[in-house]
């Protein structure tokens, strides 16, 4: 199962992230954030991190030629589009994306059923608040293309390991205060994801 670590905002946590196994770093860039980092700060990261890490960009109600810019500059290798956007966006978007099903109801889940996507709980604040999706509603839903997102931590991960979802998206659920990851957390985490143990 592949795992992403979202709301990195310093280099040890990436460094750690990596170390335990995650394969890939997302990076918030939305001001209300209280995980967000500038595009400035997630450079002087991004370029100390080894090869073979998937690079995550979160953007909210950012126009598409600035997230190519952005993307661009700053070696984002994947563009993580956290609203609602018109084909005309992803026209305009040239580097590689995926996009976020914010679900409220089971029905949510299916939105963009043919792709990658990560699914997680509609919150106001765009994710990182902890809640988590009902897991009986992804009951006869193929799972296999669904990254799961939203109040996952390594006590409640062993309910989803046998759905057969892609990945798991963490970043509440692996931090000792916000923006800020927990070393042992981390571990764990990422040990059940991959391991189905600790």
């Amino acid at each position: 199962m592949r795992v992403k670590i979202c709301g990195i905002t310093n280099y040890e946590d990436a460094k750690i992230a990596i170390d335990f196994g995650a394969d890939a770093l997302g990076f918030v860039f939305y001001e209300k954030s209280p995980r967000f980092i500038s595009p400035y700060d997630a450079k002087k990261i991004i370029k100390k991190l080894p090869p073979f890490v998937e690079k995550v960009g979160l953007f909210v109600e950012t126009d598409a030629s600035m997230i190519n810019k952005i993307s661009n500059e700053i070696f984002i290798t994947l563009a993580q589009i956290h609203f609602d956007a018109k084909k005309e966006f992803y026209d305009v978007l040239t580097i590689p994306h995926i996009k976020v099903a914010r679900v409220k109801s089971r029905d949510d889940i299916l939105k963009y059923n043919n792709e990658y996507r990560i699914v997680d709980a509609f919150v106001d604040g765009y994710g990182g608040e902890g809640k988590r999706i009902n897991i009986d509603w992804f009951k006869d839903i193929d799972t296999s293309k669904i990254i799961l997102a939203g109040g996952l931590n390594e006590n409640n991960l062993t309910k989803v390991l046998n759905k057969g979802f892609y990945g798991v998206d963490v970043s509440s659920g692996v931090e000792k205060t916000k923006g800020k990851k927990d070393t042992i957390k981390l571990k764990n985490f990422i040990e059940m994801a991959k391991n189905g143990k600790i």
